[in-house]
C-alpha cells in the first residue's frame, strides 16, 4: 500500500522504512546542498560565532571570577551544549527539513516547536540588525581624523565644552548623544533618529542582497588587535585578571544561570538555524565531528575575543587609575610622587581593576570602552574602521544564519513560499525594517535591551526543552541513535542517551526556573542615560513595558501548545467521520491480509508498516 502511494495517515497508519536517512535522501533529491564541506563549516561557525562572543562572554567572564567562570562554562558546554548541538545537527541532517518539518516528522503534535523557533529568530533578527546599523554608523564616522569621539565638542554660543560631555567622557557623549540622541527613559519615545533609520535600512538591504558572507575576516582582525594590544601598558594586568580563578563564585546560582544562558546563545541552540544548515548536508556527513569542531571553534573564539577585551580593559583601567592617582596626588600636594610599573601595581593591586571597569557590557564595551582606547592608537581611524568592519562582519554572518532559521522551515512546509524564495527573502527583510523602526526612536536603545534580555532568552529555553523531550522521550533515544548509526556508519557513545534524557533536560528546566524566579523576585529593570547628570541609572520598566515583555514571551511560546491542541482536535474530528472510519476498517483488513501474504519477508527490504497509538 505504501509503495502504491496510498495515504494511510488519516486511519492511524504511516509508511516507514528502516533505511530512514538513506531513503529520505533519495526522496529529497532536489534539495539544495552545500558546494563543499568547508563552505558548510564556515557558515555554521559564522552563525554561532557572533557579537555575543566579543562582548557578552568577556563581560560575564569579568563579572564572575575570570578563570572560574571559564571552567564552569567549559563544563556546561561539554555536558549540555555539545550534546544538544549534536542532537540538532543530527536531526536536521537525518530528516533533511527545517525546524518545522523536523519536529512534525517526529510527531505532528510537535510542529509548534518549529514555529516557536521561527518566532524567536524573528525577534532576534529585529534587534540584531539594529546593532549592525550602529556598527555601520561608527564605521562611517571612522573615516575622519581626529576621530569624532576623541575630544568633547564646544558649545558654539558660549565657546565652552558641552556640559554633558564634560561630566561624562567624549566616547560616552558621542554614543548616547550623537549616535543615539537618547531620551532619559523608555517612557519618552522621542522622534525618529533619521541617521539611524538610514543605517537600519542599509543593514536590511545588505541582508536581503547577500545571504552568505566570509567567516575568516573577524579572526584576522582579532589577531591583529591581540598583537597590537599586547604592546599596551596594562595588558599583562588585564590578562592576569582574566585567568585568575575565583572558585567561590561556583556557589552562586546566578553564575550558573548566566553560564548556561551563554552556552545557549553561543551555539545558537533552539533557533532552528543549526537544523536548517545541517539539512543541506549529505546524509552520511559526520555531524558528530562537526558538533565537536564547531563547539571548540566557538569556545576558542570566545577566549580569543576575551583576551583582546581584557587587554583593552586593562589599558583603560590603568589610564583611569592614573588619572585618579593624579587627582589624589594633586589634592594632597604630593606632586613628587610618580606611580608607574611596579609602584603602580603595588599601590593598586589586581582587585582594583574590578572597580575601574565595572558596567562595561554589550554595547558599552564596543561603542564606549573600545572607542576610547582606539583614540589613543596611532592612525586611530584605521583601527576604528577595522574594528567596526569586524563587528559588521560578525553581525551579518549571524544575521544570515538567523534568517535561514526563518526562511528554510517556511519554504519547506509551504510550497508556495518555496517557489518564490527571492520574494520571501525581500518581503521578510522589508517587514523587519518596518518593525525595526521601533528601535530607531530616541528611546530605541531601551527597546533593544528589552528584546535582548527577555524576548529570546525564556522562549529559547522553552523551545530547547520541548526539542529534547521530542527526541529523548517521544521519538526515543535508542531509535534516534539507530538513525545516527545508519548515517555515520558507527554508533555514538551511549553517554549521549543519558545526557539527552536526564542531564540536559534537568539542566534546562533548572535554568528556566531560575530565570523565572529572578524575573519575578528581582523585577525587570533597564539602564537609562540621564542627560542632566550625564550618567547611567537603573530604572524599572513601566506597566505597559512589562505587558509588552509578557506578550513577547507568550507569543513566542504559544505555537507549541496551540499546535498540540490543533493536532488533537483534528485527529478526533477525522476519526469521528463515518465514511473515513469505514475506509480505515477496510484498509486495516487489507493490511492484515497483505501482511499475512508477505509472511516472513523482512521489513528491511524497503517496505514497512508502522502502527501508531490509537490505530
Amino acid at each position: 500500500l505504501c509503495l502504491a502511494g496510498v495515504d494511510l495517515e488519516y486511519v492511524g497508519l504511516t509508511c516507514g522504512s528502516v533505511d530512514g536517512p538513506d531513503e529520505a535522501a533519495t526522496d529529497d533529491g532536489d534539495r539544495p546542498a552545500w558546494d563543499s564541506k568547508i563552505q558548510y563549516v564556515l557558515a555554521q561557525v559564522g552563525f554561532s560565532v557572533g557579537l555575543g562572543n566579543v562582548w557578552r562572554f568577556p563581560y560575564l567572564c569579568h563579572q564572575n571570577g575570570g578563570g572560574a567562570f571559564m571552567l564552569l562554562y567549559v563544563f556546561l558546554l561539554v555536558v549540555v551544549g555539545v550534546p544538544l548541538f549534536f542532537m540538532e545537527l543530527a536531526a536536521g541532517q537525518s530528516i533533511r527539513q527545517g525546524s518545522i518539518g523536523v519536529w512534525k516528522h517526529i510527531s505532528p503534535k510537535l510542529g509548534g516547536i518549529g514555529y516557536s523557533s521561527c518566532m524567536v529568530c524573528f525577534y532576534v533578527a529585529l534587534y540584531y540588525n539594529v546593532i549592525i546599523a550602529w556598527s555601520l554608523f561608527y564605521m562611517g564616522n571612522s573615516f575622519q581624523y581626529p576621530l569624532p569621539w576623541e575630544k568633547c565638542p564646544t558649545n558654539v554660543t558660549s565657546n565652552d565644552t558641552v556640559k554633558e560631555c564634560a561630566a561624562s567622557s567624549p566616547t560616552s557623549y558621542f554614543w548616547f548623544r550623537k549616535a543615539l540622541n537618547i531620551t532619559n527613559s523608555i517612557e519618552e519615545s522621542g522622534e525618529f533618529n533619521p541617521i539611524m533609520t538610514g543605517c537600519l535600512l542599509a543593514a536590511w538591504a545588505i541582508v536581503a542582497l547577500v545571504m552568505y558572507f566570509s567567516s575568516i575576516f573577524p579572526y584576522v582582525v582579532l589577531f591583529i588587535f591581540l598583537i597590537r594590544g599586547l604592546l599596551l601598558d596594562g595588558a599583562l594586568e588585564g590578562i592576569t585578571y582574566m585567568f585568575y580563578p575565583k572558585l567561590e563564585i561556583w556557589g552562586n546560582v546566578q553564575v550558573w544561570r548566566q553560564a548556561a544562558t551563554q552556552v545557549f546563545f553561543a551555539l545558537g541552540l533552539g533557533y532552528g538555524s543549526v537544523i536548517a544548515y545541517s539539512s543541506y548536508n549529505p546524509v552520511h556527513n559526520n555531524c558528530h565531528r562537526d558538533a565537536l569542531m564547531v563547539s571548540c571553534i566557538n569556545f576558542m573564539t570566545s577566549v580569543l575575543a576575551s583576551l583582546v577585551v581584557f587587554i583593552v580593559l586593562g589599558f583603560r583601567a590603568k589610564n583611569i587609575a592614573l588619572r585618579c592617582v593624579a587627582e589624589y596626588v594633586f589634592n594632597t600636594h604630593l606632586l613628587s610622587v610618580r606611580l608607574s610599573g611596579s609602584a603602580f601595581s603595588h599601590v593598586f593591586p589586581l582587585s582594583y581593576y574590578l572597580v575601574c571597569v565595572q558596567g562595561v557590557e554589550g554595547t558599552g564595551l564596543a561603542f564606549i570602552a573600545f572607542t576610547e582606547v582606539m583614540a589613543f592608537f596611532p592612525a586611530s581611524p584605521f583601527w576604528s574602521t577595522l574594528f567596526f568592519l569586524m563587528l559588521l562582519n560578525l553581525g551579518l554572518s549571524t544575521m544570515f544564519g538567523t534568517m535561514q532559521g526563518i526562511l528554510t522551515p517556511l519554504m519547506d512546509n509551504f510550497s508556495l513560499l518555496g517557489r518564490h524564495r527571492t520574494l520571501l527573502t525581500v518581503s521578510s527583510c522589508a517587514l523587519g525594517f518596518i518593525i525595526g523602526l521601533l528601535f530607531t526612536q530616541r528611546s530605541g536603545n531601551y527597546f533593544v535591551t528589552m528584546f535582548d534580555d527577555y524576548s529570546a532568552t525564556l522562549p529559547l529555553v522553552i523551545v530547547v526543552i520541548f526539542e529534547t523531550i521530542s527526541v529523548a522521550w517521544v521519538y526515543g533515544t535508542d531509535r534516534f541513535l539507530d538513525d545516527i548509526e545508519i548515517m555515520l556508519k558507527w554508533r555514538p557513545p551511549v553517554v549521549y542517551k543519558y545526557l539527552w534524557k536526564y542531564v540536559c533536560l534537568l539542566a534546562m528546566v533548572s535554568l528556566l526556573a531560575a530565570s523565572l524566579l529572578r524575573m519575578v523576585f528581582k523585577g525587570p529593570t533597564y539602564t537609562a542615560w540621564n542627560q542632566s547628570t550625564a550618567s547611567e541609572m537603573t530604572l524599572e520598566y513601566p506597566g505597559w513595558a512589562l505587558a509588552m515583555i509578557i506578550m513577547l514571551i507568550v507569543f513566542a511560546s504559544l505555537p507549541v501548545p496551540v499546535s498540540y491542541i490543533y493536532s488533537l482536535v483534528k485527529n478526533r474530528w477525522v476519526r469521528s467521520t463515518p465514511s473515513q472510519v469505514e475506509v480505515g476498517q477496510e484498509m486495516r483488513r487489507e493490511r492484515i491480509s497483505y501482511v499475512n501474504m508477505l509472511g516472513g519477508i523482512s521489513p528491511g527490504h524497503g517496505f514497512s508498516l508502522v502502527l501508531i497509538k490509537g490505530s
